[in-house]
């Protein structure tokens, strides 16, 4: 089966080439998080759980790698290993037989089984799916959020200006001053449009690595099962000719 590690080293390798872009340009970056810097925490937050929760997909096939090359050296000794969690239906289904090291497993059996493990997997999946979409959520939030400010200060300035007088320079020093809250309100919205956004696409290529990871893990065992089962079936089938 794949190692996981080479995941672990391609997702840390993008975030490091991420934190050294971040780095390059931090000045813009800190301008943009400091518009409207609550916001913009809550999005940097939701990133870096989304981050933990890739992370931990990949981290949990270790377990699962350990207990199969446990299972597979046919030593005794299978018992004592902690029970693995995506493969708690193949544990389950092997019963006693695990105690005993040895394997059987029915054609109808390796459906049932690897139907269940593709369905926790796809499980651990679909939260950080939800992040994705949380983060494109919060960034579109915030940009009606800023929107709505601009809209409501221009409208301030515009019913503030006193057109009556004779100083035009005065009126337009008035608009000036006036339009700095809005373009204000213009650079909450922007920002975190940029920081959901931007986050949105560096979460989702993590999602894209553990799910390939998941993905590795899971042909490899479907294909030792496959092998297995088939051996099963034309053993029984030899018995039953004879």
């Amino acid at each position: 089966m794949s190692n996981p590690k080479h995941t672990l080293f391609w997702m840390t390798l993008f975030l490091g080439v991420v934190a050294i872009v971040g780095a390059l340009i931090h000045k813009p970056l800190i301008s943009a998080f400091m518009a409207n810097w609550v916001f913009n925490l809550l999005i940097l937050g939701v990133l870096i759980v989304g981050i933990a929760l890739t992370y931990r997909q990949v981290f949990v096939l270790f377990p699962e790698l350990k207990w199969v090359a446990q299972f597979r050296t046919g030593h005794a000794g299978l018992s004592v290993v902690q029970e693995p969690k995506l493969l708690k239906p193949l544990a389950r289904q092997l019963g006693e037989d695990a105690t005993k090291d040895r394997f059987t497993l029915s054609t109808l059996s390796l459906r049932t089984v690897l139907d269940g493990i593709h369905s926790r997997m796809d499980e651990q999946r679909e939260i950080t799916r939800y992040f994705i979409s949380l983060l494109v959520f919060l960034g579109l939030l915030g940009t009606f959020w800023g929107l709505l400010g601009t809209i409501n200060s221009v409208g301030q300035v515009i019913t503030g200006l006193d057109m009556s007088q004779e100083d035009f320079g005065k009126v337009f020093a008035e608009l000036q001053e006036g339009l700095l809250t809005p373009l204000e309100g213009m650079g909450t919205a922007f920002s975190s449009s940029l920081l959901g956004l931007g986050g949105s696409l560096i979460l989702g290529f993590l999602d894209i690595q553990a799910g390939h990871a998941q993905n590795r893990f899971y042909d490899g065992l479907e294909e030792w099962l496959t092998g297995v089962t088939n051996l099963v079936d034309r053993v029984d089938s030899e018995k039953d000719l004879s």
